[in-house]
């Protein structure tokens, strides 16, 4: 009797041991999905790039030396929300993903964002700009990384205003994003004492601008300001130009311009255009080291646009927390929350915060488009103005209309 207690005691006690054993090793699979634009207007800007940001997140992130399994997959929204929550769908529910990442186009992003919240996933936004996504439209599972409108409106625009473009007519993509964008701008404007003399929206996607630029020109605003990004910002710029809007006195207000957009350009048509971004590749040693080595791995030589690194550095602070957790728990709001109670520290955008409404705030930057004279290299497109402290780039917490700062 004695003995078969000692025997059912070494048993139980092997069976707790064993039974910990497969609680400490935990789960530690991960399957990452990049939804892009991976041929349209935005697909320079993220797209491919986007994916190599997100693979090259996880080679350096250390994880699958302790033993962890991470997969990436992309996929192409095709700038339509409809496509783009049938995709966010499929890959929950089908493909098991964990995180989605990218999502330029405001429309596709809000909508993703509503089945990552409803799937208890993971969405790192880098793609879109919405402030939405931080104030209204705010969810536990999500982040908004690199930039967004509010930004855009209080760096640029306020620049543009107390420089003395005191009169606006807006150029805007007909769509979340430039509504977003047009309206945190106005805002902004009339702020600081100048006005909004009139608008028109344009489709996405749009090859000629000649009938807007048109009634731009005709309002004798002093500031054109384009709400709109990548291939609409480049297609406008260019057109402007032929037409000679700057040559009249009037300012064209690139309020979201990409390094692709430039290179698109070119620099005897974007010399001295203003602009803000949160990364360049060329700011240090930290971000040109990354920016050659993925650039060796991109088919056009590119180093990364803001919108790729944001990718890698939101990727790289999730892989932190998974590190942190020691497992994947798989839920959202659990992740997410820890990513928040960190704080953020990467080679590309430097120290940071999480806020509680999912704003990363970091340092954004004022760009002036270089002379063809001052350049040095085929990417050597930037000359740094100033820069803005994060705590005063993004929305304060206190004007922030996402009801998780409510509990």
């Amino acid at each position: 009797m004695k003995s078969r207690f000692i025997a059912s005691l070494l048993l139980g006690t092997a069976l707790t041991v064993a039974a910990g054993s497969i609680a400490s090793a935990g789960d530690k699979t991960v399957k990452i999905g990049a939804l892009s634009d991976q041929s349209g207007l935005y697909s320079d800007l993220g797209g491919p790039g986007s994916t190599l940001a997100a693979q090259m997140a996880i080679e350096d992130s250390g994880l699958t030396a302790k033993g962890w399994k991470i997969d990436v997959i992309s996929g192409d929204h095709q700038n339509k929300p409809d496509i783009g929550t049938s995709i966010a769908r499929q890959w929950f529910d089908v493909e098991k993903v964990d995180v989605v990442v990218d999502v330029p186009n405001s429309g596709v992003a809000l909508a993703v964002n509503n089945v990552v919240k409803e799937k208890n996933g993971v969405y790192i936004n880098s793609g879109a700009a919405t402030s939405d996504l931080t104030n209204a439209q705010c969810s536990p599972n999500t982040v908004h990384w690199t930039y967004d409108t509010y930004m855009l409106a209080h760096t640029t625009g306020q620049a543009l205003v107390k420089a003395g473009g005191t009169s606006w007519f807006f150029l805007t993509a007909d769509y979340a994003f430039g509504a977003a964008l047009e309206r945190d701008t106005t805002a902004v404007v009339t702020a600081n004492g100048g006005k909004v003399i009139g608008g028109v929206k344009h489709p996405l996607n749009t090859s000629d601008f000649s009938s807007f630029l048109l009634q731009a020109q005709s309002s004798n605003a002093k500031v054109i300001g384009l709400a709109n990004a990548g291939g609409d910002t480049t297609n406008s710029i260019k057109q402007a130009a032929e037409f000679g809007l700057t040559k009249g006195g009037q300012k064209l207000a690139a309020l979201l311009l990409f390094l692709t957009d430039v290179k698109s350009i070119g620099l005897d048509i974007a010399q001295g255009l203003n602009f803000t971004e949160t990364f360049y590749w060329d700011m240090n040693d930290q971000t040109r080291a990354f920016s050659e080595r993925f650039a060796k791995r991109m088919k056009n030589g590119a180093p990364p646009t803001m919108v790729q690194a944001g990718v890698y550095a939101g990727l790289s602070h999730y892989f932190k927390a998974l590190d942190a957790l020691g497992e994947n728990p798989h839920d959202g709001i659990k992740i997410v929350d820890k990513m928040k109670s960190m704080p953020t520290d990467d080679a590309l955008f430097g120290k940071g915060e999480i806020q509680p409404n999912g704003r990363t705030i970091h340092t954004a930057y004022l760009f002036e488009v270089k002379k063809p004279a001052e350049s040095k290299g085929p990417w050597d497109l930037y000359k740094l103005v100033g820069s803005v402290p994060g705590d005063q780039a993004f929305t304060p917490l206190d004007k922030s209309a996402c009801a998780l700062l409510k509990k």
